[in-house]
C-alpha cells in the first residue's frame, strides 16, 4: 500500500494546475487501476473528481496495478498517453430463444463499460432460464450495467419495468439508451429506462421511474454483474442493495462475477461478508466454467479466470 501518493503528472496536466499540485490520494494497490501505464490511487475518487469538474473521464489502459516494485514509474510520461481514443464497437449476443441482439459498446471506459463481460452473458442466460419466477411482472434494477444486456433480457422476458444504470458519465448512459432505442424486439410501450447512478447515492430517483410504485417501495430484483473487482466500493454496493431492494421475502439481488485477478479472489468474496452484516442471507446458486478465458495474456489461475460464480442475496427473516 502506498499512502500520500502525489497525483501522476498526466493527471496534473489535465486537472486545474492548483489541484494537480496539491491533491494527494491513498493508493490501495489491489483496488487501483493502471492509468496509461502507471498506478492511479483510488480510481473512484479520481473519476468523481473529473465529474465534479465537468471534465471528460480519462482512459485506464490496464486492469491491474501491481505497484512500483514491478518497475512502474508513477511519474514518468507514458509513451502512449496521447494516442487517439478507441472508436465504439458492437457485439452480438444469442439468446436462448434464438434471437440475436446487437449491443453497442463505448470505445473506451475507465469503468470497463467497453466490454461485454462473461458474468453479464451468464446472468442474462440465467434470467432467461428462470424468467417465470425471476422476471414475470417484476421490477428490475441493474447496477454498473455496461452495455445493459441482462436488463434487455429482463425487459424482453416479462419484467414489469427495468431501470438500467451505470456511472453517471454521459457516454456510458447515452450508450445504454442507444441499446434500448436500437432493440426493435422490445415491447411497446417500452418497459425499460436508462439512468446514471453513483453507488451509495439516494435511490429515490430510480424508484420514481417505476410506473406503479411510489418512493417508499423498491425493486423486486437487482442485478450486479462483474462488479466485485472494485473492492473499495463494496460498502457502497451493499448500501445500494439495501436501499433499492424491496422488503419482501421474494425480493433478491443476483450477484455474478469472475475473479479476473485470482490472487484477489478472497477480496472479491469479502463483499458477501459485508452483505451478511447488512442483513442479507447469501446463497451460492451457480458456478459455470466458460469455454474460453476473456484475457488470455493475463496472469493467474486460468480456470478461475474463466469461471463465473453466481450468488443470491435475500433479506434475512
Amino acid at each position: 500500500m502506498f499512502s500520500g501518493v502525489m497525483l501522476p503528472k498526466p493527471l496534473s496536466k489535465i486537472l486545474p494546475q492548483q489541484l494537480g499540485a496539491a491533491l494527494k490520494f491513498r493508493c490501495d494497490t489491489d483496488a487501483a487501476i493502471d492509468f496509461a501505464g502507471r498506478c492511479v490511487p483510488d480510481v473512484p475518487i479520481v473519476i468523481a473528481l473529473f465529474m465534479k469538474l465537468a471534465l471528460p473521464l480519462p482512459s485506464f489502459s490496464h486492469r491491474y496495478c501491481d505497484n512500483e516494485e514491478n518497475g512502474l514509474d508513477l511519474f514518468a510520461e507514458p509513451t502512449d498517453y496521447y494516442k487517439p481514443e478507441k472508436q465504439p464497437t458492437q457485439v452480438q449476443h444469442q439468446t436462448l430463444s434464438h434471437q440475436t441482439l446487437t449491443l453497442h459498446l463505448v470505445g473506451s471506459s475507465p469503468l470497463w463499460g467497453h466490454l461485454l463481460w462473461n458474468a453479464g452473458r451468464t446472468i442474462a442466460d440465467y434470467l432467461e432460464q428462470n424468467k417465470a419466477t425471476l422476471l414475470k411482472d417484476k421490477t428490475v434494477l441493474e447496477l454498473g450495467a455496461g452495455a445493459g444486456l441482462p436488463s434487455l433480457i429482463a425487459a424482453l422476458n416479462g419484467a414489469a419495468h427495468v431501470v438500467v444504470t451505470d456511472y453517471p458519465d454521459h457516454d456510458l448512459v447515452a450508450n445504454l439508451q442507444k441499446n434500448i432505442d436500437s432493440c426493435d424486439v422490445l415491447p411497446s410501450p417500452r418497459n425499460i429506462s436508462a439512468a446514471g447512478f453513483l453507488w451509495g447515492a439516494d435511490v429515490s430517483s430510480l424508484v420514481e421511474q417505476l410506473p406503479s410504485k411510489g418512493p417508499a417501495h423498491g425493486f423486486d430484483l437487482l442485478i450486479l454483474a462483474d462488479l466485485l473487482f472494485n473492492h473499495s466500493e463494496h460498502h457502497k454496493l451493499v448500501r445500494s442493495v439495501q436501499d433499492a431492494l424491496t422488503r419482501s421475502p421474494s425480493a433478491q439481488a443476483l450477484v455474478f462475477f469472475t475473479p479476473y485477478r485470482p490472487w484477489l479472489f478472497q477480496k472479491d468474496l469479502a463483499f458477501f461478508d459485508l452483505a451478511r452484516e447488512g442483513g442479507f442471507v447469501v446463497e451460492k446458486i451457480l458456478e459455470k466454467t466458460m469455454e474460453k478465458v476473456m484475457f488470455e495474456e493475463d496472469p493467474g489461475d486460468e480456470l478461475l479466470r474463466r469461471t463465473v460464480f453466481g450468488y443470491s442475496l435475500r433479506w434475512a427473516s
